[in-house]
């Protein structure tokens, strides 16, 4: 294990982009902006942990790497008194967070080496960006603060005699989406030239179909749909947009993706860290809607859709709505439901807590933190394939993956249940990897045969590029003016089309999810009804990561 409790295992960690000057000018030539004109992005939110973890973290980043127009001002908002001094000591701490670096290994651990997100020589630099940084206080739902930003936006426009673009960002929680929206459209957009307006929304985007149609109403009242960005952060890891790259550049899968060689899909989120301390949010809303319904369904439809005439935005957007059509709503019968309970032998404190024992946790509550989901593809490509959706809290290790099982060989000609099923793994987090689990001869003077792997770890491969953050990365895209990576409004309807009836029979039945011990691989039941829809798990082979701390 790495130094400093409550860091992830250093090999997880998403590293900080340090780019090459060439890398940097193709990205600056994407850029939809002239230099002439400047840059507001406002941040709704400023004092909440998302701005001071995420947001403010990734746009320094993105100065440091002069991937920022040259005039970019950021206006943070919140109700707290605030000042920018104050402001920046709360987002000083994730500017400078320390992580590491494996830069090699052995068999029992890894030689590592320590870097800072602001090194020494760039404290000069980041000075400099808390320099471009200024502080709003004001109510979410009263004019009165809308206008204070209005008049810094209009202060910048005069300086440069040229009308601001901008950027709006909600970090806060979805209870005042509406107000916020309602002033800005009403107070802080450019009503002259041709400067952009964008507005970036954090999930979730409703509770279910009627609730986001709701919600996409007024947003549609106040913004051109090409305005709104709804992000989805999953959409901006490594691995995932390399499922496109995977998919549509390989012509060594196109001719076995399908029913014919595929038996299933499953696409797991799991979590080591139970939800102790942040149960309140997590209580209304559940596994389902927290990561389901959302980061998984959108890779689902990277996995299954078809290929896109372009890679324009609006053709990637068609393909995955096409594809969610074809899905249909889920039924009680295809869900495990779990909810986690304290391990009393173990000697973590936080795993002899069962998620009932968060004081912000109702005292019956029924909100599963575990769930698996099975859904078909009712299409010419998938028909019969089962697809399983899987997230859950404190389970016994942390990881994200695609796990494409292919179907039994062929007339198999050897020893019976020797040849176990290929598989392609796509490994989101941590240790980002593709690996395809496959069958060799034992090294030997003997002819068994065994299960090993044709692999690609990012951390042993590429040792010296550094993978951008996912915000780092979705954000530059709101820059570019590029909607590629983010969610289209008939996407979201389908989205909740698929799981809304669900939840509703959940909530209306009182179902009550089964219980699982913290640190397990989840309900004993996931594993049955996987099986009874064709998934086999021989439980004898486990990938191990070159590069392990």
């Amino acid at each position: 294990m790495c130094m400093f409790d409550g860091m992830q295992e250093c090999c997880g960690k998403d590293f900080v982009s340090k780019l090459t000057p060439e890398t940097i000018q193709v990205l600056k030539d994407s850029l939809e902006t002239d230099e002439d004109v400047p840059h507001v992005f406002v941040i709704f939110g400023a004092s909440g942990d998302l701005a001071k973890r995420k947001i403010y973290p990734t746009l320094w980043w993105l100065f440091r790497d002069k991937l920022l127009p040259a005039a970019t001002f950021i206006i943070g908002y919140a109700r707290s008194a605030l000042t920018v001094s104050s402001l920046a000591e709360k987002i000083q701490p994730f500017c400078r967070w320390y992580y590491w670096i494996c830069v090699s290994y052995y068999v029992h651990g890894c030689s590592c080496e320590l870097l800072l997100k602001v090194q020494m020589e760039e404290e000069e630099a980041f000075e400099r960006f808390l320099k471009w940084n200024t502080y709003v206080q004001g109510a979410y739902d009263q004019a009165e603060g809308f206008m204070k930003i209005k008049e810094h936006i209009e202060a910048i426009g005069l300086r440069f005699r040229s009308c601001p673009e901008r950027i709006f960002y909600l970090a806060v929680p979805p209870g005042v989406y509406k107000p916020i929206t309602a002033n800005v459209g009403h107070h802080c957009m450019c009503r002259s030239g041709n400067a952009w307006t964008r507005v970036i929304v954090e999930k979730p985007f409703g509770k279910d179909t009627e609730s986001s149609l709701d919600l996409s109403a007024h947003l549609s009242k106040l913004f051109r749909e090409d305005q709104i960005y709804r992000i989805d952060h999953y959409l901006g890891k490594e691995m995932v947009q390399n499922l496109f790259v995977l998919r549509f550049g390989n012509r060594m899968f196109s001719p076995s993706w399908n029913r014919e060689h595929i038996a299933s899909v499953t696409i797991s989120f799991k979590e080591k860290l139970g939800t102790y301390g942040r149960g309140g949010y997590f209580d209304e809303y559940g596994i389902i809607r927290d990561v389901m319904q959302n980061h998984l369904l959108q890779i689902l439809c990277l996995v299954a859709m078809e290929k896109p005439v372009s890679l324009r935005a609006q053709d990637i957007h068609n393909e995955k709505v096409r594809v969610l059509k074809c899905i249909d709503a889920i039924q009680l019968e295809n869900v495990v439901l779990g909810q986690y309970i304290g391990n009393k032998s173990s000697d973590r404190e936080e795993e002899r807590l069962s998620y009932r024992d968060d004081p912000s946790v109702a005292e019956k509550s029924r909100t599963p933190t575990y769930a698996l989901a099975a859904c078909w593809i009712n299409n010419e490509r998938w028909e019969g394939v089962p697809f399983f959706l899987r997230c859950g809290k404190a389970l016994n290790e942390q990881k994200a993956e695609v796990r494409v099982q292919f179907r039994d060989v062929v007339s198999d000609i050897f020893p019976e249940g020797q040849v176990k099923r290929n598989e392609l793994v796509i490994r989101v987090q941590p240790n980002e990897a593709v690996y395809f689990k496959m069958m060799t001869k034992t090294p030997g003077m003997g002819f068994d045969i065994t299960e090993t792997e044709l692999d690609l770890t990012y951390n042993e491969r590429y040792r010296e590029v550094h993978l951008p953050e996912a915000y780092e990365r979705l954000l530059l895209e709101v820059f570019c003016g590029s909607q590629i990576n983010f969610v289209r409004s008939d996407e979201l309807h389908e989205a909740w089309r698929i799981f809304s009836p669900l939840l509703k029979t959940i909530e209306d039945n009182q179902v009550q999810p089964s219980p699982y011990m913290f640190g397990s691989r989840g309900p004993p039941e996931s594993d049955e009804m996987m099986g009874k829809h064709g998934f086999i798990f021989t439980g004898t082979y486990r990938w191990k990561p070159p590069m392990k701390c």
